[in-house]
């Protein structure tokens, strides 16, 4: 599968899922769902130590809503990343999500994700 020839919308399908599990995941503090689809790489980089640390110092990281606005894509090198207006249903404000995601051993797999 070449995720660089898919247009935004037959990319949106496929990352709306994988948003879905990380919202899901992350509200409820759940560190195996929320790494279930993550790469080789993000998975050494993304220890339950650290990401537990997150989710007890960051109130928006467990407050995700489901809803979200679709800002586009961008496509670079292998990867692709998928820019969404993410809100929490506890602090006020909107925060941008990123997710970059790519192939490795022939499934798509989460290269990043991160809010801001």
């Amino acid at each position: 599968m070449n995720l660089l020839e898919k247009t935004d919308e037959e990319i949106l399908e496929i990352a709306n899922p994988l948003w879905d599990d990380l919202v899901e995941s992350s509200n409820n503090k759940d560190y195996l769902g929320f790494v279930k689809h993550f790469s080789k790489a993000m998975l050494l980089a993304a220890s339950e130590v650290e990401i537990g640390k997150q989710w007890a110092n960051n109130e928006m990281l467990t407050s995700l809503s489901r809803e979200r606005v679709f800002f586009g894509c961008l496509r670079r090198n292998n990867h692709i990343t998928v820019l969404f207006k993410q809100k929490s249903d506890e602090i006020p404000g909107e925060f941008l999500g990123r997710l970059v995601i790519g192939i490795e051993d022939d499934e798509v797999k989460i290269f990043g994700a991160t809010i801001f």
